[in-house]
């Protein structure tokens, strides 16, 4: 068992927990944060992607010793990161999503793209979404979703 002290969503958090305990499972157990979905529990799906360390990753995948120290930001936590904001209207603009269950996923990747580069194009998008699966919605409202975010910032910040 290991005392894990981390950052979660902007607060200074802790937690014991077994090493081998995934992230995904400490954060809807533990904290009540169920954002991240456990839908593949392999990696392949997105729909469990946080920021860890302000990278995307999936939290299935990432390991209870592995947290101590980092900084963790889930959906739930994600809208103080403007860029957030900004992805989460352009995508309900779009109408991007029919049931929403692979939503959290999609937000917190396009999040981590637009913070690294706001001026993407279609293939920047569609390359960086390839984690994420949408079981109904397809990903043409996704996209769409994701260039009016693009628009959306680069309006806000002229290149």
């Amino acid at each position: 068992m290991l005392t894990l002290n981390f950052s979660l969503n902007g607060v200074n958090r802790h937690c014991v927990a077994p090493t081998d305990r995934r992230l995904a499972d400490i954060l809807r157990d533990d904290f009540d944060l169920t954002a991240a979905r456990t839908a593949c529990a392999i990696g392949r799906c997105g729909a469990c992607m946080v920021l860890w360390n302000e990278r995307p990753v999936n939290a299935c995948l990432v390991m209870a010793w592995q947290i101590d120290g980092g900084a963790i930001v889930t959906a739930e936590g994600i809208d103080s990161i403007p860029e957030a904001r900004i992805v989460k209207a352009a995508l309900a603009a779009e109408n991007a999503f029919q049931c929403g269950y692979c939503a959290p996923g999609f937000v917190v990747t396009l999040t981590a793209m637009l913070r690294e580069r706001a001026v993407a194009n279609e293939q920047d998008i569609r390359r960086a979404l390839a984690g994420n699966l949408c079981r109904c919605t397809g990903y043409h409202s996704i996209v769409r979703g994701a260039l009016h975010a693009v628009d959306l910032l680069t309006a806000r910040d002229p290149a």
